[in-house]
């Protein structure tokens, strides 16, 4: 596909601008509507970011109809994205939108199929992917450095006073936040959920309606097992916004803390009950194209819908890192353990 692609941006409240800013410097795309519920919302975002001209609308069908857009970027809030995921596909459009993929695993697989049934791209953004950390962590993992991988643990504590939607939300965390650090497990260990077991609860003290903390354990595909546990009112101490981890193989393992601290050992002999170990350095990731969280996301997505070729957060694969979400809210509910099948 040549020339500029056409886009059109639905939810103009704060996310919108983190979008924006790293559509700034990605050439080739121009945003023609802004699209909101409140006007003056739409308005706002039009004027600090939109070009003379560009139309503002609050119902997504209309502002497609006249803007005639290749791509639709879906900053609404989630009860929404379902219906303009269907609204844009209906119109032939590409889709990036915010995450959770769908309200529910039902609507999530409905999707999925209007996508392909469209014969267009619906992508979810998962911007913790394109972290140069997290791509640093993959590609060592992914080198056979440690071995075959047992056990992934990550460790994410932060106290998040945002007010709004998410403090009145059920399942803050789980719903909102953990989708990020599930799916970087998955991406991490290359394997998919099978089950998992999963308290949630909320803390005393917490700012949040519902349940802002949980621990949650997953079976993955060839008996890895990765352990979870996170808190969005966690006062001190705070782990990075990508949590921190520790990665164990059968010849050794990795610590990343979420930044740029990383620290890997391996088997290097064995000396009475206890193995010897040696560093081993974690190389840093040459990459620039897949890095830069939200630029890289869209920066990615907008370079598949030119090429042909298929986004990493392609909605057939997140719904899997749904999937574990899902599967640890029935988890938590239930107090049993759950199957997951995405």
């Amino acid at each position: 596909m040549s020339g500029a692609l056409r886009a059109v941006l639905v939810g103009c409240g704060r996310i919108s601008a983190t979008w924006l800013d790293a559509l700034r410097d990605i050439p080739g795309v121009e945003v023609v509507g802004f699209v909101d519920v409140d006007e003056a919302a739409a308005r706002e975002r039009a004027a600090e970011y939109g070009p003379a001209g560009v139309v503002i609308g609050t119902d997504l069908a209309t502002t497609l109809a006249r803007t005639a857009p290749d791509l639709v970027f879906d900053c609404a809030v989630p009860e929404a994205h379902g219906a303009v995921t269907r609204a844009a596909l209906a119109h032939g459009c590409h889709v990036l939108g915010e995450k959770p993929l769908a309200a529910t695993m039902d609507e999530a697989r409905e999707l999925v199929a209007a996508a392909a049934g469209a014969g267009r791209l619906f992508a979810v953004m998962q911007n913790r992917r394109y972290d140069r950390g997290l791509r640093r962590l993959r590609a060592f993992v992914a080198s056979g450095a440690l071995g075959p991988l047992t056990t992934i643990g990550s460790d994410f504590y932060v106290a998040a006073h945002f007010g709004g939607f998410r403090d009145r939300m059920r399942h803050p965390l789980l719903l909102d936040m953990a989708i990020h650090t599930f799916d970087a497990a998955r991406a991490l260990a290359g394997a998919d959920p099978r089950a998992v077991f999963c308290r949630e609860w909320n803390p005393v003290g917490s700012w949040y309606a519902h349940g802002a903390a949980a621990v949650a354990h997953f079976e993955l595909e060839g008996g890895i097992v990765y352990g979870y546990r996170g808190s969005w009112c966690a006062e001190g101490l705070n782990t990075a916004w990508e949590a921190e981890w520790r990665i164990v193989g059968e010849r050794g393992s990795v610590l990343w803390d979420g930044g740029d601290g990383f620290r890997a050992e391996v088997v290097a002999g064995q000396r009475g009950i206890r193995s010897d170990y040696r560093a081993v350095p974690v190389p840093p990731y040459e990459g620039e194209a897949e890095v830069g969280g939200h630029a890289g996301a869209i920066r990615d997505f907008v370079r598949c819908v030119r090429e042909g070729a298929i986004p990493e957060t392609i909605c057939g694969d997140n719904i899997k890192s749904l999937a574990m979400v899902f599967g640890a809210i029935e988890s938590a509910e239930r107090g049993a353990l759950v199957s997951i099948a995405p």
